[in-house]
Parts: C-alpha cells; structure tokens; sequence
C-alpha cells in the first residue's frame, strides 16, 4: 500500500527503513497505519526522526498494531506507565542487552513487535543493530536447512539469570526467577504469519538447548547458527538522535544495543506489542 504523504527509504537492501511524513503525536488514521504495518513486514524494523511523543502518544501509537504486553517480568517501567518500559543505564547500572536476542522468547508466545522511544542520549556511542532472521535463514546451506527444519530448541531466561545469582541464597533465588519467568520450546524455523516467508529462530541470550540432542551437539549446532546470524551483510545498525523512534518485527529480527556509551548515560522508553492485529 502507498500513501501520499508518507516516503519510505530502505537504509539495506536486507532490513531497516526511515519513514518520512507522520507526525506520532498525532491519531493514526487507519490509513496512515496500515501504511506503517506494511513498510514494517517489508522492512522488518523501522525508523522514525524528529518525533516528539509523551508516554500517552507512545501507548496510543502502539495500541494501533496490537494488544500491549504485560509489565516486563525484570525490568523498570516508566512511573505511571506499567506499559512502558524503561531502559536507563550508566556506569552504575550497566545494561544488559549488549548481545543478540529477540524479546521474550522464552515465552510460550513471544511478542510481535516493540517500539522504543529515545529520551536522554550519550554524548557518543549507544547505537543499536538489528539483524535480518529471514537473511540468516535464507543464506543457510542447504544441507543444514534440512537438518534443522523439523528440530525445537527450548528458551528460558537466559542472561537473566546472572541478576539472581549472589552469595546469599542463590539457589532459591534463581528457582523463583525460573518459576516466575518459565520456559518454552519453538521451532528452530518458523513461518511468518504476515508474509510467509520462513525465518531461523535461536538467539544468543536465552536459546539454551536443541531438543532431541546431546549437550555438546546442541551447543555444536548453536554455535554454529548463531555465527552464521553475526553477519554484517543481514544487519542495519541505527545512530539514535532525540526524537528518534524504532519500530520492529521481534518475529524475525534480533537486536544489540551497543554499550559503548558507558559512563554516559542512555535513557530509552519501549512498548511490546503481543498480537499482530492484522495478522490474526
């Protein structure tokens, strides 16, 4: 669908897009977002400058694509807005998602999309990368896209654990972090609801064990997958700006945010999508 006020412009020709001519303060016509949802399965994550949105535009622009997620189960939220999530890290509070993942896939059903907002910006550094899961899948061998196409892989907290882990009853406390953030199993390749298209789904931070094999052979074939997925060539990586907004498919995409920022200080506001409106 085109939309006469509103350019996309593709930043690779594997992922990441800047739109041009909407203002997020502002209702979304339905017209206007359906736009946005269509550059956002061509594209997979998308990019929005010079916005000025308060935390009530940001759930307004959000609850236009979905359902919205629950409080996340580790992180703060912006106060007044359990929504909203708030990522804000110095050198006190380094952060903990400078490694490849994709939201929340320890859960039974992971999320469809997330938006993030910047609020407060290091002078240098903090810029953040996504990669394209259906490029991984695609450039894939294929011999190893038969062996994988029927196997699962279980995901849990993963890096997560490292915050429940002290010297004082580590054990009981990662049992109830494990018990309140669960676990899940997925298809190591899965189909895209919205385009149809097949993407690989492991990633570094919480994809712990292929089912059916051994230890060492699972971490064989994820070590593998997951060097495959570090490719430049399937990446966009995005320099933040105030006002700067990203929108992205958590379906089939992975994301770092880069902490080479540290002591600086980055403050960054995110919204989950859980249910792909449309697609359903």
């Amino acid at each position: 669908m085109t939309h006469p006020n509103i350019s996309v412009i593709p930043m690779t020709s594997a992922i990441g897009a800047e739109i041009h001519g909407v203002d997020l303060a502002r209702p979304l016509d339905s017209a206007t977002a359906d736009a946005i949802y269509e550059a956002l399965l061509r594209h997979l994550v998308i990019f929005f400058r010079d916005q000025a949105i308060s935390p009530e535009q940001h759930l307004a622009f959000a609850q236009s694509f979905g359902d919205l997620d629950v409080p996340h189960p580790y992180y703060a939220h912006v106060p007044g807005f359990d929504r909203i999530v708030l990522l804000a890290n110095d050198a006190s509070n380094p952060p903990g998602t400078d490694s490849w993942h994709t939201d929340l896939t320890f859960r039974a059903e992971p999320p469809f999309a997330s938006i993030l907002v910047a609020r407060d910006l290091p002078e240098t550094g903090g810029d953040t990368l996504w990669a394209s899961m259906y490029a991984a899948y695609e450039s894939l061998p294929p011999d190893m896209k038969t062996e994988i196409a029927a196997l699962r892989a279980v995901h849990d907290m993963g890096d997560f654990k490292n915050e429940f882990v002290d010297g004082t009853n580590s054990t009981i406390r990662l049992l109830e972090a494990t018990h309140r953030f669960g676990f899940a199993i997925h298809p190591l390749v899965q189909t895209h609801p919205g385009t149809g298209r097949r993407y690989l789904y492991v990633n570094d931070s919480f994809t712990s064990h292929v089912v059916g094999l051994t230890a060492r052979a699972s971490r064989r074939l994820l070590n593998y997958l997951l060097d495959h997925i570090n490719r430049p060539e399937n990446q966009v990586r995005f320099k933040w700006r105030p006002g700067s907004v990203a929108m992205w498919d958590n379906r089939c995409t992975q994301h770092y945010a880069v902490a080479d920022y540290l002591p600086g200080y980055r403050c960054m506001n995110r919204i989950t999508v859980v249910r792909d409106r449309r697609a359903a």
